[in-house]
C-alpha cells in the first residue's frame, strides 16, 4: 500500500521534495517547510505508516519505513530531495543508504542513525487513558488529556491527530503497534549500510536538544561521512517550530 500524501507547489524541472515527519506527527507538521519549498518546487508531504491517514501495519522498522518512501519516489518520477525530522529523519537516512539512486540530496532535522535509550511509551499510555466517549470539542479533549500530559505544547501536538469526526472519536495512530515497536523505533539497525550514499547531506540540529551530541555525531560520520552538521542556537528538538524562517531558508538553499 502507498502512504497518504499531499502534493503542493508546481511541477518543475527539478526533482520533487519529499517531507517525512516524526513520531506522533503527520504530514501537516512540516507545513511551514512545505509552503516555503513549494514556492519553487513540487513538494510531497507524507503521513508515515501507522500515522495520520496512512495505512496501519505491524512492521514499523526503518527498512519498512524507507521502503514506503522509496515507493512514493518511484511513483513520482524516480528521484527526490528528501527531508526527515526525528523518526522521519531516520527513515530518510535509511532510504538514502539502501536506495541511494532515489535520493538527490538529503536533509535531516535533529536525529542521528543511532540507538537512543529513551522511550515515548508514556505518551501512548496518556492517549490510551483519555476517555474519548461523547467528546465533541478539542478544548474538552485538551482538558482530559491534561490529566496525563502537563505540557500544553505536547498536548496540542498530539491532539492534531485526534479525529473528532469519527464516531466515537479516535486517535489516528496505530498505538498498539507503536508501543510494541518502540524499541525498534528509538533504535537503529546494527546492520544498516554505511557510506553507501554519496550525495550531499545536511543535518540541522537544535543547540538545546540532546538528540545530536558527540556520540550521535560519530554515528552520523560513520554512516554519512560527507554530512555537514549545523547547530541552530535557541532551538530544541522541534527546531523547525523554534526557528521556522532560518530552517526553511537553510533547507531551501541546500535543496537549490
Amino acid at each position: 500500500m502507498m502512504l497518504n500524501m499531499t502534493l503542493t507547489g508546481e511541477d518543475s524541472t527539478q526533482a520533487p521534495v519529499l517531507l517525512a515527519h516524526g513520531l506522533f506527527g503527520s504530514g501537516k507538521n512540516l507545513g511551514g517547510l512545505a509552503r516555503r519549498l513549494a514556492e519553487t518546487r513540487r513538494v510531497i508531504s507524507l503521513d508515515m505508516r501507522n500515522h495520520g491517514d496512512s495505512f496501519h501495519d505491524p512492521d514499523h522498522s526503518y527498512p519498512a519505513l524507507a521502503g514506503d518512501l522509496a515507493e512514493i519516489i518511484r511513483a513520482q518520477g524516480g528521484q527526490a530531495d528528501v527531508l526527515g525530522h526525528s523518526m522521519g529523519g531516520k527513515a530518510a537516512m535509511m532510504l538514502a543508504l539502501t536506495h541511494p539512486e532515489l535520493v538527490r540530496r538529503l536533509a535531516v532535522l535533529d536525529i542521528a542513525p543511532f540507538a537512543y535509550g529513551h522511550t515515548q511509551t508514556p505518551l501512548i499510555d496518556a492517549m490510551e487513558a483519555v476517555d474519548l466517549r461523547d467528546l465533541k470539542l478539542r478544548s474538552e479533549a485538551d482538558r482530559r488529556l491534561g490529566d496525563y500530559v502537563d505540557t500544553p505544547g505536547v498536548r496540542a501536538f498530539l491532539l492534531q491527530s485526534l479525529d473528532l469526526k469519527s464516531l466515537p472519536p479516535r486517535w489516528k495512530f496505530n498505538l498498539a503497534t507503536l508501543r510494541e515497536q518502540m524499541p525498534t523505533l528509538v533504535g537503529w539497525p546494527s546492520d544498516a549500510p554505511k557510506a553507501t550514499f554519496d550525495g550531499p547531506v545536511l543535518v540541522l540540529a537544535g543547540a538545546e536538544s540532546d538528540y545530536v551530541r558527540e556520540p550521535q555525531v560519530e554515528a552520523i560520520r560513520a554512516h554519512l561521512p560527507q554530512a555537514k552538521i549545523r547547530f541552530l542556537a535557541g532551538s530544541g528538538h522541534w527546531l523547525h517550530a523554534d526557528r521556522p524562517s532560518e530552517v526553511a531558508d537553510t533547507v531551501a538553499e541546500f535543496f537549490g
